[in-house]
């Protein structure tokens, strides 16, 4: 192989490490910034353990109506006692020494990492900018602006509807024989990981608006695989070993396969017709 034909590839890594060392250097300045608010977020993150969600309000609501329409019912299943129950509040727990400012690192790294995911954002365009046309260039503000928005919708989406039920869910299992100990390290990976997948799942829209707008996808690729994403999906959210996390995990993923045809469907690049020959 020539050295014409090898200095692309090599400018092109030269290129990817430098976006990916900005990158990174842009993570640490806003995991700076937002290392004073990792208290506050964990203490966010810890709401299901205190009762302190939406969930109770909806719970109290759908108790009292079971009570109006069906006393009996109201009665028999002793829903009372469970309406009137005291909260119980619970502590997350650690077991090594420095295990606790780990975990304020990981938060911070996270939520640093959102504050700058539109410079991150701009940083990947820049990289594929120079393959692309001008007309296709000027879209890098609306990508930034709608791909930074989605990632906050998806994490948000996740910590205020989806991470409340899998608690609950989990303290439902209490029992006089069976108490919660949550450790802070197992507690906070698994809400970030969480939070990190949910973000990218809501990302599955844009990027097939982005590459359908270029030409390379459209609706009437997406819309026969249905059933293959539905596979894939099921695949992807195997890797959690619980059933739960899998379910909460698998079908926003297909719902965004289902959006991302609609979106491929109104946004895409209309192909042109040539007569005889089917798109």
């Amino acid at each position: 192989m020539s050295v014409e034909r090898v200095s692309p590839y090599i400018e092109h890594l030269v290129e990817l490490r430098k976006r990916i060392i900005i990158i990174a250097v842009a993570v640490v300045v806003g995991m700076g910034i937002t290392w004073n608010f990792s208290d506050s977020i964990l203490q966010f993150i810890e709401k299901p353990l205190t009762g302190q969600t939406y969930l109770n309000g909806i719970k109290e609501k759908a108790y009292l109506e079971v009570r109006y329409r069906a006393p009996a019912f109201y009665k028999y299943f002793k829903l009372e006692e469970d309406l009137n129950a005291p909260s119980q509040k619970r502590i997350l727990n650690y077991s090594a020494p420095m295990e606790p400012f780990f975990m304020q690192c990981k938060i911070a790294m996270m939520s640093g990492f959102a504050l700058v995911l539109p410079f991150i954002f701009l940083q990947l365009w820049l990289f594929i900018a120079p393959g692309l046309t001008s007309k296709e260039r000027r879209m890098v503000v609306p990508f930034i602006t709608v791909a930074s928005i989605a990632f906050c919708i998806g994490a948000l989406f996740f910590l205020i509807i989806i991470w409340p039920v899998i608690i609950n869910f989990s303290l439902s299992y209490e029992s006089a024989e069976l108490q919660s100990w949550f450790n802070i390290s197992a507690y906070v990976n698994f809400c970030l990981r969480l939070i990190l997948i949910f973000g990218l799942i809501f990302e599955l829209p844009v990027l097939t608006l982005l590459l359908s707008r270029f030409g390379i996808l459209n609706y009437k690729i997406l819309a026969p695989q249905r059933k293959y994403a539905l596979l894939a999906s099921s695949i992807i959210a195997a890797f959690h070993a619980d059933l739960i996390t899998m379910f909460v995990i698998m079908v926003p993923l297909y719902l965004m396969y289902e959006i991302s045809i609609w979106v491929a469907l109104a946004f895409g690049k209309k192909l042109k017709t040539v007569p005889g020959v089917p798109n």
